[in-house]
């Protein structure tokens, strides 16, 4: 529909501007929206709609909301991990609970207990050997155990030390690095189950609903259509005689049938021509060229896409 309209505006544009003064002042144009069109960013089943066709919409707004279990489950499973990888950390930065250390300190206790039995025994037989009364294995059997059990006493101290400190720095930071790995899986989760509800994006009108509850939505079909309060434009062709005082921000008259004039804004002007459709083509119009212009109406007006306007700058 759009190209053969504009064919018929351009047609018109030239038309007017061989009529004589009018045709110098005023050129046919139509009314055109910058739409917006809602799209989740994800697929899924829509589970609720709160706007209709012809509704207003402030930006924010929630429009629909799409099934959303899946997502819930994933935030779910990601704060768990979130708070076990924060545990992680905190039990490498605080050393061994108080249990655990109690439990190091009995081995201590059972070892030096056994160290002080095992310097007994070999200093008895320290003194029996000289007068022959404990063989050399015996004797030899004594050391060994109170060199074990020395070293048995050396080694539970310094398991307490050890469960007393901190993790290592290269536990400590792989710890580190796995929380804030879980902590960012976890703000993904949450994003993706709030766009499972879908906002406006604009402040407008609801001007077309495509898919509603129960159907499936995606991001390549949009779910509906919003006019923005701001969208409209007037879309008119001009001769090249005249398009050489157009200059963006300049203020046309906009006027349709049984609407008052209004003053918009030109937004572009097209540098490059267009010829004229050959649905127009003549002896006289053939070589013409005109330049597409668009200007921004304002907000709340009465005019509404697809209308045909008269627009007038001088």
């Amino acid at each position: 529909m759009r190209p053969s309209w504009t064919h018929f505006v351009i047609g018109v544009c030239l038309v007017l501007s061989a009529c004589g003064d009018k045709a110098e002042t005023v050129h046919t144009g139509y009314v055109e929206a910058d739409w917006r069109y809602v799209s989740p960013t994800s697929a899924g089943r829509i589970v609720s709609q709160h706007v209709e066709k012809g509704d207003r919409v402030e930006a924010g707004e929630l429009l629909f909301e799409l099934d959303s279990e899946a997502e819930r489950l994933a935030l779910d499973q990601a704060n768990a991990q979130a708070a076990r990888a924060g545990f992680e950390v905190e039990n490498l930065g605080t050393g061994a609970r108080a249990p655990e250390i109690a439990a190091l300190q009995a081995n201590l206790a059972q070892a030096k207990t056994r160290l002080v039995k095992a310097k007994s025994d070999y200093e008895r037989y320290a003194n029996l050997k000289d007068s022959g009364a404990v063989s050399e294995k015996d004797y030899d059997a004594a050391l060994a155990e109170l060199n074990a059990s020395d070293a048995a006493v050396k080694a539970a101290s310094q398991q307490i030390e050890v469960a007393r400190l901190p993790g290592r720095p290269a536990q400590k930071s792989a710890a580190e690095a796995g929380a804030a790995s879980a902590l960012a899986a976890q703000q993904t989760a949450a994003y993706r189950l709030t766009e499972r509800q879908v906002m406006s994006p604009v402040a407008g009108r609801v001007e077309e609903v495509f898919f509603r509850v129960g159907e499936i939505a995606s991001p390549e079909r949009p779910v509906l259509a919003i006019l923005p309060d701001d969208a409209l434009k007037v879309r008119f062709f001009v001769p090249e005689d005249d398009v050489t005082g157009l200059e963006i921000g300049d203020s046309v008259a906009v006027s349709a049938d049984g609407v008052a004039a209004v003053s918009a804004t030109i937004s572009f002007v097209a540098h490059e021509a267009e010829y004229t459709p050959p649905v127009i083509y003549s002896r006289d119009q053939r070589d013409r060229l005109v330049f597409l212009v668009e200007a921004k109406l304002p907000v709340n007006g009465q005019l509404h896409p697809g209308l045909p306007v008269d627009v007038d700058w001088k």
